[in-house]
């Protein structure tokens, strides 16, 4: 198995360059020097490897669409088939490759299209752990580009070289499925505690802990281990797939593990028939298949499911279902403080606020934990987020993320793969609704998951929404003395409103230092980040107030507000703020993720658009062709209103002085 070669053929390269037209030669079949090729682009996200559209091919089809969503100074130089037609073998790119979505479909469409190997100066952590479970080769060593061009032979020895033991022997095997029939069938939990001072995050992975052949159970940071999840969840972008590559695999009838702890959710395609590009790509009937794909794999195992509603199947059955974005809807109904949850999404971590460990995972991982019971993880280092201070008036948890987000060094990686633990003073006074938008944006923040220590809070919570009671034990807490990677700290009292300029969450600046308010077409309220009952607690803050005032809504914006949940949908209702919302001239959706994945309402549809929206993500053609700006709640409706980027002081301020 050392000899085993990545590559069955010369190496023939594609840079990942800043300048389209030498990414236009290479697919032509010239060769490019890296020096040549250098910059490289940093930041390829997963929306560019495979945009959302093309998620409804779930098999070796994706072969046809690796970097169709690729933009370089504002083109997109790579075609349907151009990888797969030019014979390239190996992708070279900058930082931070693979950022933003869990999505298997990305390194599954660069495999299919045969490419081997991609070699990046950085990863992130989701994208190169679902390349390691497929089979598709992946290194930080940059000195490999030089070594394959002389005519070297690289083995997987090589490939492995730098990576923890746990990784490397998932690679050796080809990948998680092979590896997991031949060790995890029979892993046992570990029955053991560490008397050393100790994160929260740690606590409640040693309690999940299991035993294999070849991990380790000192859980030191950079090791593989496997644990045992609580909770399961996965979503129709998915289902497909898993199922797909399960039977392929083992067969049918599968026996899955434990059914009752798998949650599925129907919650990116209620809108399909309104998504503008869908429909202008004519993929809705491949849509509808990828659901029935779905539908069929929940009867056949008897798994639970929730579907989330359109506006014609609340009309006819309102409040028949309970339903919503599947990462939301974990935290309303199913998470607890001290669990482990796992889903395909990689904003899992909303789930984190209520004092659990939650993360993102690939469709392989989950198609093996449906058959092992278990989930892999690489042991994380930690960052401490120590907010101090009290937030002032108009500015939320959102606020606070992006300006996390604008930190240089977050920008260049500081949190890539560790946990944020959200602590101090202004979490403590923070509902579970906004900690949930600190713990959900850890992924934009690069981060594994976020978490916040349980509470009086996090008791409210749950006996309020569930009904539950809930007993805080003794150890739910970070030890006095454990260990973080870094601190930082946030003086809350002095932060403002911000907004993060089209492109990437991370080009956060304060509302007050953008001299130049861009117009906005189009105002987006909701999404698994702010769709919740506080967030539409603000949208009808601000809209209330316009009402009083009568001030309307800017000609040429249409305002979309989209319920996160059936929950929060109900809550709106109860307290009349569907009336305020009828009366200002809003849309509203029923739960569905929507334009926040451009699968829905609120998209842009012409690239001069320009929207205004509270979701956590505004990578190229995220939410369509047009830019994104992304803003806090309050920020997103005073925009509306005002036509033009403002807070909400700002607009009120306006008007008095007129």
């Amino acid at each position: 198995m050392s000899e085993t070669l990545v590559l069955d053929r010369p190496a023939r390269f594609l840079f990942l360059s800043r300048d389209p037209a030498l990414i236009t030669a290479q697919l032509a079949g010239n060769a490019v020097a890296l020096s040549q090729a250098s910059p490289l682009r940093d930041d390829v996200s997963t929306d560019e490897i495979t945009p959302v559209t093309i998620l409804t091919h779930f098999d070796e089809s994706l072969g046809q669409f690796p970097y169709t969503g690729l933009q370089v100074a504002g083109q997109r130089p790579i075609a349907e088939n151009a990888v797969r037609e030019s014979g390239v073998n190996v992708v070279v790119g900058g930082n931070r490759y693979g950022k933003g979505s869990s999505r298997e479909h990305s390194p599954m469409a660069e495999k299919s299209a045969g490419v081997r190997l991609v070699i990046a100066e950085s990863f992130e952590r989701i994208y190169r752990q679902n390349a390691d479970n497929i089979g598709l080769y992946t290194s930080t060593d940059m000195s490999l580009v030089e070594r394959l061009q002389r005519g070297e032979r690289i083995t997987v020895d090589d490939i492995v070289a730098d990576r923890d033991q746990l990784a490397a022997a998932i690679v050796r095997e080809g990948g998680l499925l092979a590896f997991g029939q031949q060790h995890l069938r029979t892993a046992a939990r570990v029955d053991s505690i560490d008397p050393a001072p100790q994160t929260l995050f740690e606590k409640i992975i040693r309690r999940h802990l299991l035993s294999t052949p070849v991990t380790s159970t000192a859980l030191s940071t950079g090791e593989g281990v496997f644990v045992r999840a609580d909770w399961r969840f996965i979503h129709e972008y998915y289902t497909g797939m898993a199922a797909h590559m399960l039977h392929a695999r083992f067969g049918r009838p599968l026996t899955l593990i434990d059914t009752d702890s798998i949650v599925v959710f129907e919650d990116h395609t209620s809108y399909v028939d309104e998504s503008p590009n869908h429909v202008r790509m004519g993929f809705v009937p491949k849509v509808r298949f990828m659901c029935q794909a779905q539908r069929d794999f929940i009867h056949d195992y008897g798994l639970r499911q929730h579907r989330t509603l359109t506006d014609a199947e609340a009309a006819l059955d309102p409040g028949t279902n309970v339903a919503g974005i599947s990462h939301a809807m974990m935290a309303e109904h199913y998470a607890s403080p001290g669990q482990v949850v796992v889903g395909t999404d990689s904003h899992t971590p909303h789930s984190g606020a209520l004092g659990c460990v939650a993360f993102g995972v690939g469709t392989t991982d989950m198609a093996n934990a449906f058959m092992t019971g278990t989930i892999r993880l690489t042991m994380p280092a930690s960052l401490k987020i120590d907010l101090r201070g009290r937030l002032p008036a108009g500015v939320t948890a959102k606020d606070v993320v992006l300006h996390l987000l604008a930190l240089p060094e977050i920008r260049t990686g500081a949190g890539v793969g560790k946990v944020f633990e959200f602590t101090g003073p202004a979490v403590r006074a923070m509902s579970i609704d906004e900690r949930a938008t600190l713990t959900n944006m850890t992924a934009e923040l690069g981060g594994l998951t976020g978490i916040v220590a349980p509470d009086e809070v996090t008791c409210a919570f749950l006996r309020e929404r569930r009904g539950v009671q809930t007993e805080l034990e003794s150890w739910m807490h970070s030890d006095e003395g454990a260990e973080y990677a870094a601190t930082f700290t946030v003086d809350c009292a002095a932060l403002s409103p911000y907004v993060a300029a089209p492109g990437d969450p991370g080009n956060g600046v304060p509302l007050t230092e953008l001299r130049e308010r861009p117009h906005v077409d189009i105002a987006y309220g909701g999404s698994c980040t702010a769709g919740k009952r506080e967030d539409f607690d603000h949208y009808h803050e601000v809209l209330a107030w316009a009402l009083e005032n009568n001030v309307r809504i800017a000609e040429g914006v249409t305002l979309f507000l989209q319920y996160g949940t059936t929950a929060v949908r109900d809550y709106c209702q109860a307290k009349g703020y569907d009336q305020t919302f009828a009366r200002m001239g809003a849309r509203i959706l029923q739960p569905s993720c929507g334009a926040c994945a451009n699968c829905g309402p609120g998209s842009s549809t012409d690239a001069n658009q320009i929207t205004v929206s509270a979701i956590n993500r505004n990578f190229p053609g995220r939410s369509g062709p047009g830019s994104v700006w992304l803003a806090s709640p309050p920020t997103v409706i005073a925009s509306a209103l005002a036509g033009e980027l403002v807070s909400f002081d700002e607009i009120k301020a306006r008007y008095q002085a007129a």
